[in-house]
């Protein structure tokens, strides 16, 4: 059974993506698009447009005729996005907890569940997984395709940046909690808790960058 065009293109996605924020790309190479599809698996088609979406979340820099640039990883970069996100994800988390149905709200609470669960195991992937379909959900409750195009560009480079720099023994499960206190505060229809646990996690998000510069022990 062949493979809809539009479904390898996500595919492509999906898996560049991960490559991406688990560094199995190295940030700071050079690759062709060429290297990237027989890699895959897949046609140049479907990578092309993967990579195009890809840098318009700023996770890929096309350099016609010499190839793709994975990002580096900065504190610098980090703290910009930061800077950015914890306004507008303010206001995405206050508008997802006026707007979400009560389906969506309660995927939110299964979402918390399930995340705290991850963390405890600490599995990797699947955590990422999680928090992707998290942060997908909460734009689909705040119902604004504008702010869509905003939240796109914040996400797939700041969990890179967290991945890399984790600490093993406490970041899995403090992070956990303050996205299951969004969550749960968009499940209660709370906009002004939304928006207290959205800084909350940006302030622990800003934390782990500035300790990020620290040696580690």
């Amino acid at each position: 059974m062949k493979i809809n065009p539009l479904n390898k293109n996500e595919v492509a996605y999906n898996q560049l993506e991960k490559m991406i924020i688990f560094r199995e790309l190295e940030p700071g190479s050079m690759v062709s698009e060429k290297q990237l599809a027989e890699s895959l698996g897949l046609g140049r088609t479907p990578v092309r447009e993967a990579l195009q979406r890809l840098s318009y979340e700023r996770m890929t820099e096309i350099h016609p005729r010499r190839g793709i640039q994975i990002p580096p990883i900065t504190v610098e970069s980090q703290l910009k996005i930061l800077e950015v996100r914890r306004d507008i994800e303010a206001l995405c988390v206050r508008y997802a907890a006026s707007r979400a149905t009560l389906e969506v709200r309660l995927k939110m609470l299964q979402l918390a569940s399930e995340l705290e669960t991850c963390a405890q195991k600490r599995d990797d992937f699947i955590y990422a997984e999680l928090l992707k379909e998290i942060h997908i959900l909460l734009v689909k409750a705040a119902d604004n395709e504008y702010l869509e195009l905003a939240m796109a560009p914040l996400q797939g480079l700041s969990r890179r940046f967290w991945f890399t720099y984790k600490d093993e023994g406490q970041d899995f499960v403090q992070a956990s909690s303050l996205h299951a206190a969004v969550l749960r505060a968009v499940y209660n229809a709370n906009e002004e808790e939304a928006v207290i646990a959205s800084h909350r996690l940006n302030d622990y998000l800003t934390d782990v960058a500035y300790r990020s510069i620290q040696p580690r022990k």
